[in-house]
């Protein structure tokens, strides 16, 4: 199977509270020894949308 890209960020997410897909925020969650936790937020109400986990090289990690 073919890789398609390194990486995806979000730039907008369906937001609960606002009722419609806003532009988000990245922020930096957590750090982890194989990987970092960086969490989506919503503009308008900042409301958690979602988060995305960035593995480091030569780290082995299994998706969720």
């Amino acid at each position: 199977m073919r890789k398609q890209f390194e990486s995806l960020r979000a730039t907008e997410l369906y937001c609960p509270g606002c009722r419609v897909a806003r532009p988000v925020r990245e922020r930096l969650l957590l750090v982890l020894p194989r990987a970092e936790v960086h969490e989506y937020r919503c503009v308008a109400c900042g409301a958690s949308l979602g988060t995305r986990e960035v593995r480091q090289p030569g780290g082995v990690l299994t998706p969720r």
